[in-house]
């Protein structure tokens, strides 16, 4: 993602940042005891669902092969960072 002087989005690549999400989502479950295969209920936040809908689907088909969570995606009108997308994650961590 790129910033302008003022700290707005002046450009960004929405597989780049889902990769990034993804990552960043790896690192919290493995923080916690959890793989993401335990990964059960995904609630998904696209600023801009038209245009970005269809590269995110298609990576997160890529991501979820073994498992396939339930999952919501909304729309929003902007989230408190300048990014374009951001996941709520349910995990089950049990035996």
């Amino acid at each position: 993602m790129t910033l302008d002087g003022h700290g707005n989005v002046a450009a960004y690549d929405i597989e780049v940042q889902t990769r990034a999400v993804f990552e960043n989502v790896r690192t919290v479950l493995e923080d916690a005891g959890a793989r993401w295969e335990d990964i059960v209920d995904v609630t998904v936040f696209l600023t801009d669902m038209k245009r970005d809908f269809p590269v995110f689907n298609r990576l997160y088909a890529e991501a979820f092969v073994t498992n396939q969570p339930t999952r919501t995606t909304v729309e929003v009108g902007s989230l408190p960072t300048p990014i374009a997308v951001e996941l709520k994650v349910i995990a089950w961590v049990g035996e």
